[in-house]
């Protein structure tokens, strides 16, 4: 699978304001970048800018399809539908409208299912989940779309120790497979452990490597005063502000 490439490209909701801008980089296939920024900073909006889901885009973006796992599923959870059915959503996008979801797409689901560690789960309803089994299934769903490039919104927010563990290692397998996988998070010591790292804050603030970006003036420059430096190799996120920007609350550790 080939990487993406991104120049200039940003987007926005009203017109005449973007919510991002300038983001330009190249990631090659096989790789995991993390996207870091303060709450408002920009990261759903650049999946929604890659995704083309926006109400005004700038730039270029070479990119096939994009899978996105959003933070927050908008299923409703007392919606009747299993965990089966919610992966098999992930294959609407790849057949003809004329075409019924058939046993391969099932095995397909299924398969996704196994591979995040839920295959006991598939007939239960979404909504009896714990939050962490349903970003799960939201991630086995991404998987049956089979996208060269996955865009996860902070997808380790609700999971626990065990699940986040075993989430990671379904993550660095995919890249393996040659994917481009996306990961926007909170967590600095986390980036450390990706191949790349881009920082947001309404711009472009740093992308490369972690040893390279993740230092004490980048970090400050990206989360501005919401930033306490404990000595080089660790910070911690305060403040409580809210934007437009579809994201939620998070701490860095």
């Amino acid at each position: 699978m080939s990487g993406l490439r991104v120049h200039g490209l940003g987007g926005g909701y009203v017109p005449g304001r973007l919510a991002v801008e300038g983001v330009s980089f190249a990631v090659p296939g096989g790789a995991i970048v993390a996207v870091l920024g303060p709450n408002g900073g920009g990261k759903t909006t650049l999946f929604r800018a890659l995704l083309d889901d926006l109400p005004m885009r700038v730039g270029e973006a070479d990119v096939g399809a994009v899978a996105y796992v959003p933070q927050n599923d908008r299923t409703r959870p007392d919606f009747p539908v299993s965990a089966l059915d919610v992966v098999l959503m992930g294959a609407y996008g790849r057949l003809p409208w004329f075409r019924r979801l058939g046993r391969e797409e099932r095995s397909g689901a299924s398969e996704a299912l196994e591979r995040v560690g839920l295959a006991d789960v598939a007939g239960r309803p979404f909504g009896a989940l714990s939050g962490g089994q349903r970003q799960a299934v939201l991630i086995a769903r991404a998987l049956l779309q089979d996208a060269p490039v996955m865009a996860l919104d902070e997808p380790f927010s609700a999971l626990d120790a065990p699940t986040a563990a075993r989430m990671e290692a379904v993550l660095r397998s995919l890249a393996e497979e040659g994917r481009v996988l996306l990961v926007a998070t909170h967590d600095v010591d986390q980036a450390r452990a990706y191949d790349l790292v881009l920082c947001l804050h309404r711009r472009q603030v740093a992308f490369g490597v972690p040893s390279d970006v993740l230092t004490p003036d980048v970090l400050r420059e990206t989360y501005g005063s919401e930033l306490v430096m404990l000595g080089e190799r660790s910070a911690i996120r305060l403040g409580h502000h809210h934007h437009h920007d579809g994201e939620q609350h998070g701490h860095a550790h």
